[in-house]
């Protein structure tokens, strides 16, 4: 038996105040619900619920879902946290099925499973991740609801009563209301437009940390684990500079989740070479079109990746026959990543060449040691590029 929304169709829902979404919950709670509902606000931005029995299992969805899930990854499981780049491996391992679905959820059944994560430690991610839900819900007020019985997550983590989350995420939206902010939202990000001014009104040293954290690439949620400050004292603390229009407050993208598919984020060739495939993992755009560059004129096949947390799955995908790996890279590093690739039976004899400014022994055999095949400094030379090609694959010359 379903809830006494009907499933076929969308209901809208005015003022979706918190004493509504108690009652709009509790009416799922009735008939033990099980499935997905979907909430979706005027602009076209969607929320996903996940039921079992008319209480709540996951939440997702919304303009930062996967800024979201890094973000309580870094507070709950700073184990994951520490080691991200192996996500890929996690989820290579995961039924394609489940990952269209929630994809965040399977993970952390995965890691609970494999006892990565603790199932209390999962819980409390599990729990802010629908309160902070809830909280943009209840900013976006207006909303219309669909309810989708076939949607269901099989494993059960934990069942959160919304009465719970919705008095945590209420007495949030009341304090974001108090501090008159009621109109900014936490997923914006601040970014400096007056520099100058700004310098003047403030110490050098306010100044320069000011420089670094409003870089128009981090929301305030961002900002606020990094700092380890809740999200309402580092915006109220910005609200002067905001005020004086020093500072604005800007709409930014989402992160690319790790199960975008392989074509996303690779960098395209023009031509169609038919040469052995070369990948290349650097989170610089620039280093993988110089590469591109110099391979597919030598007619090699080319694959870059600018993010290493989809490298794995990509090359899973590709199975290139050389690897060419950036040492240093936001969330993973090279030798974390070549020491994966190494565990995997298909990469166990592929070339892969380190790619580093520092030229230093220690990296050299610090490399060695997890596998790196050779070392190739940067900036990248376009001879000593094809002749490592040409040492470690064998084949007919290029044209």
């Amino acid at each position: 038996m379903t809830a006494q929304f009907p499933s076929s169709h969308s209901i809208p829902i005015q003022e979706f105040t918190a004493s509504r979404q108690t009652s709009f919950f509790d009416g799922l709670k009735q008939p033990r619900f099980s499935g997905q509902l979907v909430l979706k606000n005027p602009n076209g931005e969607q929320w996903f619920f996940y039921f079992y029995l008319g209480r709540i299992m996951y939440a997702t969805g919304g303009v930062h879902a996967v800024r979201r899930w890094r973000r309580q990854i870094a507070l709950y499981l700073p184990q994951i946290a520490a080691n991200l780049s192996s996500v890929q491996l996690d989820l290579a391992s995961l039924d394609p099925h489940d990952l269209q679905l929630c994809w965040e959820y399977q993970l952390l059944c995965l890691w609970v499973e494999q006892q990565k994560v603790t199932r209390e430690q999962a819980a409390r991610l599990i729990r802010a991740t629908i309160a902070e839900v809830l909280f943009d819900i209840t900013q976006t007020m207006e909303v219309s609801c669909e309810l989708r019985q076939d949607n269901l997550l099989s494993t059960r983590l934990v069942l959160i009563d919304a009465d719970q989350v919705i008095a945590e995420s209420q007495q949030f939206w009341h304090n974001w209301q108090s501090a008159k902010i009621a109109d900014r939202s936490p997923n914006m990000a601040p970014i400096i437009r007056q520099h100058d001014e700004l310098q003047k009104r403030t110490s050098p040293q306010v100044f320069q940390t000011l420089k670094q954290l409003l870089d128009g690439n981090q929301t305030l949620r961002d900002l606020s684990v990094r700092m380890k400050r809740d999200v309402l004292s580092v915006t109220t603390s910005l609200l002067p500079y905001l005020q004086l229009g020093l500072v604005e407050l800007i709409k930014i993208p989402d992160l690319a989740p790790p199960v975008t598919p392989p074509s996303t984020g690779v960098v395209a060739t023009p031509d169609v070479p038919t040469g052995p495939l070369i990948a290349c993992i650097d989170d610089s755009p620039l280093m993988c079109q110089t590469l591109e560059k110099i391979l597919t004129t030598a007619n090699y096949q080319f694959i870059g990746i600018n993010d290493p947390l989809r490298a794995i799955a990509i090359l899973l995908a590709r199975k290139p026959e050389l690897i060419f790996l950036d040492l240093v890279m936001p969330n993973a590093n090279g030798y974390e990543i070549c020491g994966q690739l190494r565990r995997l039976s298909i990469f166990k004899h592929t070339p892969i060449v380190i790619l580093t400014g520092n030229d230093g022994i220690v990296d050299r055999v610090r490399a060695k040691m997890v596998g790196s095949t050779d070392f190739l400094g940067k900036p990248v030379n376009p001879d000593q590029v094809l002749s490592t090609i040409l040492k470690y694959i064998k084949q007919d010359e290029p044209v």
